[in-house]
């Protein structure tokens, strides 16, 4: 048990027990011993370890929560509060804290029981048949549930056009490889997922930036690229865009969609966080069917770390291409993985953890539009990430990467428009993200250090 480093402590001070507990767990937090959110062992068996009354450990832990060092829920036992911000990282690197992470849920019922769900699947679960090589795409029973999925968002998702993959980008970088040929460039926004950028510059594809407004990309500007440049798709993120947090509205994407349509133009609809808001507009998919390809995924919902993502070609042909490419690069998504996703799907697990999320992010939301009103701030009901612009320095220098670097120092999650720009004129902005393991109380603090930094 990691806690033996205290017995020594204890029995050389001369401070009581139950009045020294809470320093050590403070001194623990602060040297990385114990993290935000941690589990502490239950009282009996720190007591045993600790050569220590039972009920001398009880008070020490009562002293501890008045401080506001831990807390307690039912069923989880104690675990430690401290603060998010300003803490060293754990077991990982800087980037972690830049992903746009959505906020975990760890006390909520629904996770409980999507824990206990993973041990009776793999119990019932034929292991060697998921470990063996598979086609792409999942099974006959993967697709048909991620189709019926989808159907929230696309009426008309069938299980004969989609596939299941590892993730998103997997999707993108497969995509991306399948479109574009040599000569030829990839319009997207002026801001865009870093990701993305990723994939052009390893595959040695020149990506055309279209301008954006604050309802998020503008048409006209698609069309001129149409007209004058060798362009072989768009793709774009038309709802809760990420880094602005537009939502493209329903005129925008029935003439997208027309342009698209009289320029042959296919379209690759990233809606990583569509599934978010209670209602968006209809999909590209729905004004353009024959020429997009939809992208949904598990990551800006229930964690990157699943790894599933669904892909809706326009066409049985195209799904086979889809498939084709994907398992160059990625040979398949994991079989035990898709049968998680799928138990999730078929019992109504997915839907109630998605439900849970979404209440969260609309507190975060709040708690974003709330504190920060008066510095400009562009965010979305549902998003738990927002937009904060900066004010433009006269010398040119970049305010925005400043800040986020500070930022980051104290653990915020803020990035610089430069990691997203398309078109080399970046504009002066952070986005902001409150997700990851972020209590509601480090939200707070979070947004007291962006206000302190600005």
């Amino acid at each position: 048990m990691p806690f033996n480093h205290w017995t020594a402590r204890l029995k050389s001070s001369s401070l009581p027990a139950y009045q020294l507990i809470p320093d050590l767990i403070a001194e623990d937090l602060r040297q990385g011993r114990l993290a935000p959110r941690e589990r502490l062992p239950p009282l009996r068996d720190l007591a045993v370890t600790l050569q220590l009354n039972y009920t001398t450990v009880v008070r020490g832990f009562s002293e501890a929560r008045e401080r506001g060092l831990i807390a307690s829920r039912p069923g989880m036992g104690s675990y430690v509060r401290g603060s998010f911000i300003g803490l060293p990282l754990r077991a990982g690197t800087g980037a972690e804290m830049t992903m746009n992470m959505p906020p975990e849920i760890d006390g909520h019922p629904a996770m409980q029981k999507m824990k206990d769900s993973v041990a009776e699947v793999v119990a019932k679960a034929a292991m060697h048949d998921l470990m063996r090589y598979q086609d792409f795409g999942g099974t006959p029973r993967d697709r048909e549930l991620g189709a019926q999925w989808l159907a929230q968002w696309v009426p008309h998702a069938a299980a004969e056009r989609m596939l299941v993959a590892p993730g998103i980008h997997s999707v993108l970088l497969g995509l991306v490889s399948m479109l574009v040929k040599p000569g030829q460039s990839l319009c997207v926004e002026s801001m865009v997922y870093p990701g993305l950028k990723a994939i052009a510059a390893q595959l040695g594809i020149q990506l055309h930036p279209l301008g954006m407004d604050e309802d998020g990309l503008i048409p006209d500007e698609f069309e001129a690229a149409c007209k004058s440049t060798p362009v072989a798709a768009l793709y774009l993120c038309p709802n809760l865009h990420n880094p602005t947090t537009a939502t493209l509205p329903i005129a925008r994407r029935e003439q997208i969609a027309d342009i698209a349509l009289r320029y042959s133009m296919p379209i690759i609809e990233d809606d990583a966080y569509g599934m978010l808001p209670a209602a968006v507009p209809p999909t590209l998919a729905d004004f353009a069917p024959e020429l997009t390809y939809y992208v949904s995924g598990m990551s800006k919902w229930l964690g990157a770390g699943v790894r599933t993502a669904h892909v809706l070609a326009p066409s049985v042909q195209a799904c086979q291409r889809v498939a084709g490419a994907m398992r160059a690069t990625t040979v398949m998504a994991s079989p035990l993985i898709n049968l998680l996703v799928s138990q999730w799907l078929e019992d109504g697990l997915a839907a109630e953890v998605l439900d849970a999320i979404r209440d969260e992010c609309r507190w975060r939301s709040t708690l974003l539009t709330k504190r920060l009103a008066g510095h400009g701030v562009r965010t979305q009901p549902n998003g738990f990430h927002a937009w904060l612009p900066l004010q433009e320095r006269d010398d040119g220098v970049s305010t925005a990467s400043d800040v986020a670097a500070r930022l980051r120092d104290l653990g915020v999650a803020a990035v610089a428009g430069n990691a997203f720009c398309t078109d080399r004129q970046p504009p002066e902005g952070l986005r902001i993200c409150l997700g990851g393991s972020l209590t509601r109380e480090d939200c707070s603090r979070a947004i007291t250090a962006v206000i302190d930094a600005c």
